[in-house]
Parts: C-alpha cells; structure tokens; sequence
C-alpha cells in the first residue's frame, strides 16, 4: 500500500494572503507536515475550497507544501480534512459516492464565537448556516475543547476526539531571514519596551489584562518601562470611548508611555520593536504566538495553563502575579536569555511535527477513521 491520500482544507481569500492575518493557514501547513510523519499516510494536499485561484503568489512553497483547487483534488482523496475552508452539500455528497472519508478539524473558539454573533448582532454565518452531518469524524485541538467541544458534538452529531495541537518554526525562521539576529531575542540595555498582540477581536484574547499588568509594573518601576506597545488597538483607540476612558486611567497613558497601534506580524514587530511580550488569554489556553515568542528567546507573561511551563507564568486574571513576572523578566531575563532560549526550544519539541507522541496519536485517529464505513 502505497498510503492513504489525504487532503487538507484551506479557504483562501486572496492568491497571495499572509500567512500572518490568523493561524489556520499555518495550522493547515503544520498538520500537513506532521501527517507526513505517519507511516500509513500518503501524499498530503491542501485543498482551497474557496473561488481564489491557487497560483505561485502563495507564501508558502508548493513543491513542499501542494496545493490545488478542490475540483483538481476531489477524484484523487481517501480522506478529507475539514479545516479551513468549508465543504458544502453538494462537494460533500460527491466526495462522499466516491467512498472519500471527510473529517471535521475543530481549532476555532466557534462557541465563544457564535454566542457573540448571536448577543452583540456581530454577521457570522446568516441564513447561510450549513452544518455538514456526513462527517465520520469530529477533531477538536484541546484548547478550546473546553468552550466548544459539546458545542461541536451536539450540532455536528458526532462524537468528539482530541487531536494533538501541532506548531512548526519553519515560517518563523523564513521570516527571520531579514531581520537581525534572524528574528532571535538579544540583550538590550535601557529601559524595556513592552508589547501586547492580542488580536483584540473578542473577549478570548484581549488586551485590558496585559495592559493592567504593564501599568501595575510601571508604578512599581516607572524607570525601567520606556513605552508600553498595544498593537491591533487602532481602530479601539480612535472609535471606542469605554476603550479610552478606561486606558485614560492609566499612568503609562497620561505620562506618556503607551502607544496604540495597528497590526504588525509576529516577527517583525518582536525583532524591531520589543523586549519583553505580555499577554493574557480567556477559555484559549495554546496558541502559536506564544511558541513564536518563545521560540525565539523572548520573554513572555502570559497566563495559558496548557503551556504553563514555557516564558513566565501567571494564573488566571492575577494581575499583581503577572506584574511580579513582569518585573522579574525587567530584571533578570537578560542574565540567562541564551539559557531561556534553548530552554523554550526543547520544551516546544513536545508538538512539533515528527515528534513521536504527536505521530503515534494520528496514526491511531487516521486508523480509526479509515476502518470504519464511509
């Protein structure tokens, strides 16, 4: 047996879009490469299911990572992975004659999401809402299993396994190739700039606590903060009054040591413009920014208990915790950064592709799916 044929769904908006807008390209890619690890596992495809035309303006590379328009994939699969974009009624059904297994792989906060749209009048899904009931398998990655696992199971009407949650450094380090140090964290002397990159989209990853940490850190030790960096906050810094009123009340903001910025990507805006990275998460406890700032020697507070031994830790909401973080990377960090960056790099290893526990674990749910009937 030559191995199964597996494609993976991507739904891309424009030929040559980021891989930096969101994470569910690079989860595409990462899965991709970790399937490749399984033994029984054949050629692996991303599938763009979108009208976007697939062509070389992609920032990836397609000899390593193939990509083709669902038409070009649909005669050619043994499985198919739901996971960017979506398979409709009538893609379903025909991949479904050919005997083609289709699974859907859960990495969105859908519940958190849905209950929004539904409260705050935010356009999701419409009238268009399709909810595929031919799936034979239902993936869900575990940091949102606790928000939207019985949230997929009900609706999808299939029983939910965890997946392991995959990461790569391959795009990052693509990424440092122009900047210095390749992207990589290096000492600095001087009063320390903060950054906070939550996406500021909803309330999982927001950027309040962050900036609390930072300005609980600034009264404690307002000589070694030189300017606290909110970046996605643009738009919440001009339009929102409750966002204003309530960032007016912070020293750092009336002494002028905040700025509010638009989007910048990841690696860029570590390498260029930050020494220390604060962050706070809600229900979303693993995420590939913190892999990108840790992988790359920075030093990260954060509050993400599924990786609570990667950067510098806080539990929960524990603003004053994550200030005494803060405040010891401020102070120490520097002593031991070549240290912390190895250190991070072994301790990421655990969900890189190839690494034995992450293959064994979709050997076994790949196997599950293919043995029972389409």
């Amino acid at each position: 047996m030559s191995g199964w044929r597996v494609g993976i769904t991507i739904g891309l908006q424009a030929p040559d879009e980021s891989l930096w807008v969101n994470g569910i390209k690079q989860n595409a890619l990462y899965l991709a490469q970790a399937l490749r690890h399984v033994p029984s596992v054949g050629p692996v495809h991303l599938v763009n299911t979108s009208p976007v035309p697939v062509t070389d303006a992609l920032p990836w590379d397609r000899q390593c990572w193939p990509t083709v328009a669902f038409d070009e994939a649909r005669d050619t699969l043994d499985l198919l992975i739901e996971l960017g974009g979506q398979v409709g009624p009538d893609q379903t059904d025909y991949i479904k004659q050919r005997g083609t297994r289709l699974v859907s792989y859960c990495c969105g906060v859908e519940y958190v999401n849905a209950m929004q749209a539904m409260l705050f009048n935010r356009p999701l899904w419409g009238q268009s809402l399709f909810i595929n009931p031919r799936y034979d398998a239902v993936w869900v990655v575990p940091q949102v299993a606790p928000t939207s696992l019985h949230f997929f199971q009900t609706l999808r009407r299939r029983p939910v396994q965890m997946v392991p949650f995959v990461w790569d450094p391959v795009f990052l380090l693509e990424r440092g190739r122009d900047l210095p140090h390749g992207g990589e964290y290096r000492p600095r002397t001087g009063a320390r700039r903060l950054s906070v990159m939550e996406p500021n989209q909803d309330v999982v990853k927001f950027c309040l606590y962050p900036a609390l940490i930072a300005e609980e850190a600034y009264r404690r030790a307002p000589d070694a903060i030189a300017m606290l960096q909110v970046t996605n906050t643009g738009h919440l810094a001009n339009r929102n009054p409750e966002f204003g009123a309530v960032m007016g009340q912070l020293d750092l903001v009336r002494n002028h040591k905040a700025v509010f910025l638009e989007r910048y990507d990841t690696p860029q805006f570590l390498a260029l413009m930050t020494d220390v990275v604060v962050s706070h998460q809600w229900a979303n406890p693993l995420n590939y920014f913190y892999f990108d700032c840790c992988w790359q020697g920075y030093p990260l507070i954060h509050n993400a208990s599924l990786c609570a031994d990667l950067g510098y830790y806080y539990e929960g909401n524990d603003v004053q915790s994550g200030c005494t973080q803060l405040l010891r990377a401020m102070a120490h960090h520097d002593d031991t950064w070549q240290a912390y960056t190895d250190q991070q790099r072994r301790l990421i290893s655990r969900y890189l592709p190839g690494d034995a526990t992450v293959t064994a674990r979709y050997a076994e749910l790949l196997a599950s799916v293919m043995a029972g009937d389409p």
